[in-house]
């Protein structure tokens, strides 16, 4: 079973590190296989909003999109993502923003168009395993939000090894 460390402390916050709190889970029978970081690293990564998307002159598979983080002009955005259309709203990593990885994203051409960032996959943003697109957030998001904290990161989750006889811990509650 997997959950998420600050959704645990919503019920109960012991005053103790989330390594201890593994600890003392694995001594009373529940194994932590492993707790897993989310969301280090996303610097400069804010909520944004894809407010054009026209084909790339020179890709089938790229689009040109113009991106609003809500307080400058637009951003001229080089994108792959199948999914990215006008009005949804998407994680942004503009020019001088860092991602898990350790790149710091900076200004490039792609087939001859400028690319002023990066709308970002969660993948990209070591929040998911799989990418089938840019990350997709919900109409209301604040638009040049920090990410980091629209998504209330970072946190962490535990992995725990159950036995089928233990239906009473298959929830957090």
């Amino acid at each position: 079973m997997k959950f998420s460390e600050k959704w645990l402390r919503e019920w109960v916050d012991p005053a103790m590190s989330a390594e201890d709190l593994a600890h003392r889970l694995t001594m009373i029978g529940h194994e932590v296989e492993q707790i897993e970081p989310h969301g280090h690293g996303l610097d400069g990564v804010i909520v944004a909003e894809v407010l054009e998307v026209a084909k790339h002159p020179s890709a089938d598979r790229l689009s040109l999109c113009q991106v609003s983080d809500g307080s400058r002009k637009p951003f001229a955005v080089v994108c792959g993502a199948p999914n990215v259309r006008v009005g949804m709203k998407s994680a942004f990593a503009p020019v001088g923003a860092q991602l898990p990885d350790g790149n710091k994203l900076r200004r490039v051409k792609i087939r001859g168009i400028e690319s002023n960032g990066m709308l970002c996959s969660a993948l990209e943003l070591a929040l998911g395993e799989e990418s089938d697109g840019i990350l997709e957030l919900t109409e209301d998001a604040p638009v040049g939000q920090s990410f980091v904290e629209y998504m209330d990161l970072p946190d962490c989750s535990f992995n725990v090894d159950l036995t089928p006889n233990r239906g009473d811990c298959f929830s957090v509650l």
